[in-house]
């Protein structure tokens, strides 16, 4: 079964709008293992809007699933992450004012310097993800640079899936995704997902790519828990993902 890692993000935002801790991120991502999430994500920005570099830290030693922390390599990244020691880092190639993820790497320009992180990263011991848009000419790039994972960057599938209800012939940017994964999995890469997947949209992604590990869920899943509650949208969002 595909792997469901929370994104606990947004609950820092919340936190951070009034100050104090409310909610408790520590104890959010301990619920959020026990309502049945598979791992947590957090990716901590130089501006620390909503995850702080204190709260990864103090994260550390209270996850049990498998951690994952995702962001630009900068020195104060890779300086956390080296410490940290996480069970995987996911890179992206965020700019430090973007309000979200919004494109993967191109692999290619940036092939040298990905090499040098992604180096340091798997010395220590620690699994690598590269961000990337669904765009086979990138694959074997992420390959030679040492990774051990893509995550398909999943923006412009949920814009396209939306659309696609009422205009199927907007839908054919999917075969760019299936294609993308089928590039990867034949050379050894394993198969991540993340960005504005939902319970809308979620089963199909699933379903026509089954070779994903593993998605990272937050701003939709929050969203959702605002009425479902939380344990009940973990549960909600596992079963989306089952075989």
């Amino acid at each position: 079964m595909t792997k469901l890692s929370v994104n606990i993000n947004k609950f820092a935002t919340l936190r951070n709008a009034r100050g104090g801790n409310m909610p408790d991120i520590l104890k959010v991502a301990q619920d959020c293992e026990r309502f049945g999430a598979d791992g947590i994500t957090v990716h901590p920005r130089p501006d620390e809007r909503h995850i702080r570099y204190q709260d990864v830290i103090d994260l550390k030693p209270l996850v049990t699933t498998e951690f994952n922390i995702e962001g630009y390599p900068s020195k104060g990244f890779m300086d956390l992450v080296l410490a940290i020691k996480p069970d995987q880092c996911t890179l992206v190639p965020d700019p430090p004012d973007a309000i979200t993820s919004n494109t993967g790497w191109d692999t290619i320009q940036y092939q040298s310097f990905l090499k040098d992180v992604i180096g340091t990263l798997k010395a220590a011991g620690i699994r690598v993800s590269i961000f990337l848009n669904a765009d086979v000419s990138k694959v074997e790039a992420a390959k030679t640079a040492g990774a051990d994972r893509i995550e398909l960057y999943t923006g412009p599938y949920a814009e396209e899936y939306a659309k696609a209800r009422t205009q199927p012939q907007n839908f054919q940017l999917f075969n760019d995704y299936k294609n993308t994964a089928k590039a990867a999995t034949a050379i050894g890469l394993d198969l991540n997902a993340g960005h504005d997947l939902s319970l809308e949209n979620l089963r199909f992604f699933k379903l026509h790519i089954p070779q994903l590990k593993e998605v990272s869920i937050g701003h939709a899943l929050v969203c959702d828990a605002i009425y479902l509650g939380l344990e009940n949208t973990i549960q909600l969002y596992k079963r989306e993902l089952t075989d």
